[in-house]
């Protein structure tokens, strides 16, 4: 009997959730594994976010919450637009969901008819191609090398859209490579925007206060305004407030199209956690000293795994500019065999090599649509972080490559 949509059929498990359950089955058999795969910050929730849930269930916050979020939150998110973004929206041109991922969905959901393509950026979130094919859409693949920061250029851009393109998704900065777009960046890309009115822009905006080296963020509709009546900004508090388990993302953008998008969630899960909700109202209205100190040691962890990849024979790492990965190179590795003379044809077989040898869980950047490649989570403990770099430095070293 078959059970699964083929619909379902081109869609691939999480790449990263996979490797970290295969991390995770390796530890349970008693392997000592670090596990990089997931992006997942490694500090608690602030405690006055905390204490905002915890006071939001006493008061008995706890039924049933408005499709599109609560009053509380989406004003939290009207004012954390205007205060940092320069933004001006309504509370009614803001949704609220389980997650980011969830405003992703209900977006496409929303928007896409059959065979609509939908830009993205390579590398990229493996999620965007995903929600993209299950809801009937085509994804078109934009390679961003190494050579061009991972950025898309605005050359690129134009000779990608077409009369199907329904929308270009960008992520600033981005997962898994850390690209960060200057002003200059987005304006030449929101020129080409100008020229195409039937295409939609969403900015994946979540790892905003995640930047090194004394940047700056610029939303991308501040950078254009005059697109912003066509731009879904989407944003959460995950990655700032370290809040992965509370489920609370959001999306500010054209009231018809928030409307779609409640529509659509209204069908799947009603509103978000109430109690989350008020946490969430809290990390973005309360102060902000712990996201700056994240930010700090996140910046220090980089700086440590640029550090000993450097130091590598064969791997490459150009320091990212946001985000909390590190997008390795692996190239020199390609073709190489082991000391049991197995062969290294592609990253995957790196990353399982490296698991297998070193330990150490990662991502083939082939999930990313950028090879050859592999992605490490740097958000884990600094110590923890130079533990992985030792094994993989020794599990490279004992690899025979090609003169």
């Amino acid at each position: 009997m078959k059970f699964a949509a083929s619909r379902l059929e081109p869609v691939k498990p999480s790449a990263s959730a996979w490797v970290s359950q295969a991390a995770k089955e390796a530890k349970a058999r008693g392997a000592d594994v670090i596990d990089l795969g997931l992006g997942e910050p490694d500090f608690d929730t602030p405690a006055h976010i905390v204490e905002a849930a915890h006071q939001a269930a006493l008061r008995g916050e706890t039924r049933y919450p408005p499709t599109n979020g609560t009053l509380e939150m989406r004003q939290a998110v009207v004012d954390k637009l205007q205060r940092e973004n320069n933004l001006i929206y309504a509370v009614d041109e803001v949704i609220v969901s389980n997650g980011a991922k969830q405003v992703l969905f209900n977006a496409m959901m929303a928007t896409l008819e059959q065979n609509d393509e939908v830009l993205m950026c390579a590398p990229y979130f493996g999620q965007y191609k995903d929600i993209v094919l299950i809801l009937g859409g085509q994804p078109v693949a934009l390679e961003c090398p190494a050579k061009n920061g991972f950025r898309l250029t605005s050359d690129q851009l134009e000779a990608a859209v077409t009369d199907k393109t329904r929308w270009i998704m960008l992520n600033l900065p981005s997962n898994p490579a850390g690209a960060v777009y200057s002003d200059d960046d987005l304006q030449a890309l929101g020129a080409v925007l100008e020229k195409h009115p039937h295409v939609l822009i969403l900015s994946d905006e979540i790892y905003e206060h995640i930047l090194f080296d004394g940047r700056n963020f610029q939303s991308f509709a501040a950078a254009n305004p005059s697109l912003k009546d066509r731009t879904l900004t989407v944003n959460g508090v995950s990655k700032a407030y370290a809040m992965t388990g509370w489920r609370i993302g959001y999306g500010a953008g054209p009231k018809p199209l928030i409307a779609a998008m409640t529509k659509v969630q209204s069908q799947i899960c009603s509103g978000a956690c109430s109690v989350a909700q008020a946490a969430a109202a809290a990390a973005l209205n309360g102060p902000q000293d712990a996201v700056r100190a994240f930010c700090k040691a996140f910046e220090k962890r980089r700086d440590l795994v640029v550090d000993r990849i450097a130091g590598i024979d064969g791997l490459t790492l150009d320091p990212p500019g946001g985000a909390f990965y590190g997008l390795i190179g692996c190239a020199d590795l390609i073709g190489a065999t082991t000391e049991g003379g197995e062969t290294l044809h592609d990253d995957a077989a790196v990353t399982a090599y490296i698991l297998k040898d070193a330990g150490v869980a990662a991502v083939p950047g082939s999930a990313y649509q950028l090879s050859p490649f592999f992605r490490i989570s740097t958000a884990a403990a600094i110590d923890v972080l130079g533990q992985a770099m030792d094994r993989i430095a020794v599990s490279v070293a004992k690899l025979k490559r090609k003169a």
